[in-house]
């Protein structure tokens, strides 16, 4: 039946799952180890459009993650669609694009091509030797309908896989039940066995056009098999509709998945059993916050010997003490599988060669930066050797410059995972990949051995060219990828701005306030304009210093540490002399003076774990130079806090932190520094109403400018966005321009 070509696709996301099956399969038994979620409403709402189907039946096996990794996987239909230059009706293949998840993927991630020129392609085919030459032509099989108006999703390199077998719905999946038996030494005859023939197996080769020739093959061989094993590799199942492929596929997982769990500790404890104690949950989190600072300095510096670059960017971690993880790291087997490495492709490519395991043990104290950093030196200098050798070994005359030789997965045993990327997503997606391969080994050690990837065919997957020109293509970093910045006061006025500022120019942002109410507000905000990856929070009392241990330990478990602190949390007090007590005195100290002190402090104790400097702003305030009636305390507090900025940086550059102010003035927008009387105050000292406030401070001005939030946001961007790396112990006024503030 021809596809209804306008059919809006919508993804999973967007429909309402039913948790229980209509139609459950197994004999009405339904599934243990898998999702059945398929919808027979919504399925018969796109009957006769098979793309939608493809779209749905994509959307509900990403939706599991026991049926494929993020990103990881693709499917594929063929169906009738006309020609838009002949009106002839042609056999087409939609199949998900290079890129995206097929948990959210929608019609526009889909790669549409006429399947006869697909399949000609095996006409000019010269052999293997000449592969990546075939990636070019699939451009040359490409549909893309009139009356869609939408360009195809470029091939992957998975395409032929599916192209040249002649079922109408595929799935190619990466579930670790089936890797963990094509991952195992005898796979080939489990996989047989399991399954009575039913189920075809293809040796190891990297994806690509002559391993679709190979599938085809396998199937020429053995016509009736319901799939085809990939060793190391994972899963193609199919079907004549797209809820045949679907329950096909769910059904082949679960006896993979069934397999693995009978035989479980059978042959032996699972990884050899338990070597060491886990440390409790609590000590786990506080030891992992300690020693994360520190392996982030040493994932961001290719070279021990020499100081990263001046304004250079940080590796961004995450950290899980998943119980699986646990598992395998207080293992018997963790010294004789970590440095296997993986064996999918697709948990390769996120996670390298092998993890770096620790030379700590949980009780080892992590507290003394040196120390720690002298026992772990030796460790990184020999990953980064390994991997050199590793590629020096395996490099190609045409093979692309090493690329970062340090670790992404740090293994500490007894305490957790460390994953370092560029970004947070990347690490965090690096901390479920290699979850995944831990799946993988567990299940392999149970049925048989694991094997992982040959170092060549590593290599050979990692520094492909055509992964390669992948990676050429990606956007350019923001200028402050790669940073972390913890912005004090950040959930409205003026520390909101800037934590928007710095989220939107790349940072990782770590948001907090002492009004809960209002930071979770901001944080739900930012997370739906920028994404969870890239924000985390904390409750903060900046005059409290285990407040401040606490939200430093957070940041440090969230991202791995801090490049940038901006102190803005504030407090405005305006009275006369007479009037002015003793507590108000103190509040204003508390909070604006000695809280900008002890944020600093930690924030400058994180950064020297790290090694590789940072930036201190401190949002004073006009008032720090200009003398005011009304202001003995306000005035005086934040003329201490500039002198403590011009302090630190005399202090502080040594260590390649740089420390400046930023001096704003009358910003009221959506701050609280106008609640709580300051705003009749500084009427009253002006002899005006507080209506009038706003249209008076601007005319005192030599712009006339109403200063607003963004404005001080920009300062604080100026200072630590690349541009103003040799500055520090400077100000920067943001105030409209008031001669009585001018610094010289």
């Amino acid at each position: 039946m021809p596809i209804n070509l306008k059919y809006k696709c919508e993804t999973v996301m967007d429909m309402k799952i039913k948790d229980k099956p209509q139609n459950p399969p197994l004999g009405g038994g339904g599934f243990k180890h898998v999702s059945y979620l398929w919808d027979d409403a919504i399925a018969a709402s796109m009957a006769g459009d098979e793309v939608a189907l493809l779209v749905y039946r994509s959307n509900l096996l990403g939706a599991d993650l026991r049926l494929t990794n993020y990103g990881g996987g693709n499917t594929s239909c063929k169906a009738m669609a006309k020609d838009p230059l002949t009106g002839k009706e042609m056999e087409v293949m939609w199949v998900k694009g290079s890129g995206g998840d097929l948990g959210t993927m929608k019609r526009s991630g889909l790669a549409a091509l006429y399947v006869e020129r697909l399949r000609s392609l095996k006409n000019i085919y010269c052999g293997i030797q000449h592969e990546d030459e075939m990636a070019g032509l699939f451009n040359h099989c490409i549909f893309v309908p009139i009356d869609i108006g939408m360009a195809s999703k470029a091939p992957s390199i998975d395409t032929p896989l599916h192209g040249f077998l002649p079922f109408k719905h595929i799935d190619h999946l990466h579930p670790d039940a089936a890797i963990a038996i094509a991952a195992a030494k005898d796979g080939k005859r489990i996989t047989q066995e399991l399954f009575n023939g039913t189920v075809g197996w293809v040796d190891w080769q990297r994806p690509g056009f002559d391993l679709g020739l190979k599938l085809k093959r396998c199937v020429d061989e053995n016509p009736a098999i319901r799939g085809i094993m990939l060793g190391s590799h994972g899963l193609f199942t199919w079907g004549d509709t797209a809820y045949e492929s679907y329950v096909n596929t769910l059904e082949v997982i679960e006896r993979c998945a069934q397999f693995l769990e009978d035989n479980y500790g059978k042959k032996r404890p699972v990884f050899g059993g338990q070597k060491i104690q886990a440390l409790r949950k609590e000590e786990r989190l506080q030891k992992a916050a300690l020693i994360a600072p520190v392996l982030r300095g040493f994932c961001s510096n290719c070279d021990i010997a020499r100081n990263p670059p001046l304004g250079g960017k940080g590796a961004i971690g995450h950290f899980t003490d998943d119980e699986r993880v646990l598992e395998f790291i207080n293992s018997n087997d963790l010294c004789k599988l970590a440095p296997m490495g993986t064996s999918c492709p697709d948990h390769f490519l996120r996670t390298k060669i092998s993890p770096l395991v620790l030379n700590l043990t949980p009780e080892d104290d992590v507290s003394i930066t040196t120390a720690i950093k002298e026992k772990l030196q030796p460790l990184f200098e020999a990953y980064r050797k390994m991997y050199a050798d590793y590629f020096n070994t395996c490099k190609h005359p045409d093979s692309p410059a090493m690329r970062d030789p340090n670790p992404v997965v740090i293994l500490y045993p007894g305490v957790g995972m460390f994953t370092f990327a560029k970004d947070k997503q990347t690490a965090r997606v690096a901390a479920e990949f290699y979850i995944n391969a831990i799946n993988v080994m567990r299940g392999a050690e149970a049925v048989s051995e694991y094997t992982s990837l040959p170092r060549q065919e590593a290599f050979n997957i990692e520094y492909w060219l055509l992964e390669e020109a992948k990676l050429q293509r990606m956007p350019e970093p923001k200028p402050l990828s790669g940073r972390i910045a913890f912005v004090t006061g950040s959930a409205g006025g003026i520390g909101k701005a800037i934590a928007k500022k710095f989220a939107e120019e790349g940072a990782c942002v770590v948001l907090n306030d002492i009004n809960r109410e209002r930071l979770d507000s901001t944080v739900q905000e930012f997370e739906k304009t920028f994404g969870k990856d890239i924000v985390a929070s904390a409750l903060l009392d900046v005059s409290n210093e285990a407040s401040i241990e606490k939200a430093f330990a957070e940041t440090a478990l969230s991202f791995g540490g801090v490049d940038i602190v901006i102190n803005n949390a504030g407090i405005s007090i305006s009275k006369p002399i007479a009037e002015h007590s003793i507590e108000d005195w103190d509040k204003l100290y508390d909070i604006l003076v000695k809280g900008q002190f002890l944020v600093s402090k930690k924030g400058v104790e994180l950064m020297r774990k790290q090694g590789f400097g940072g930036d201190i702003v401190n949002v004073v305030s006009k008032n720090s130079i200009v003398a005011g009636p009304n202001n003995a305390g306000y005035g005086s507090a934040k003329a201490a806090q500039a002198h403590l900025t011009r302090l630190l940086a005399a202090e502080l550059g040594a260590d390649k932190i740089r420390v400046n102010t930023v001096n704003p003035d009358a910003v009221i927008s959506d701050s609280n520094i106008w609640s709580g009387g300051w705003a009749e105050g500084r009427a009253k000292a002006y002899g005006i109403t507080v209506e009038e406030l706003p249209a008076y401070y601007a005319n005192r001005t030599l712009l006339n400018e109403t200063i607003l939030p963004e404005d001080i946001a920009n300062a604080c961007f100026a200072f630590v966005g690349g541009l103003l790396n040799k500055s520090t112990g400077n100000t920067l006024n943001v105030d409209g321009g008031v001669a009585a503030a001018f610094l010289r």
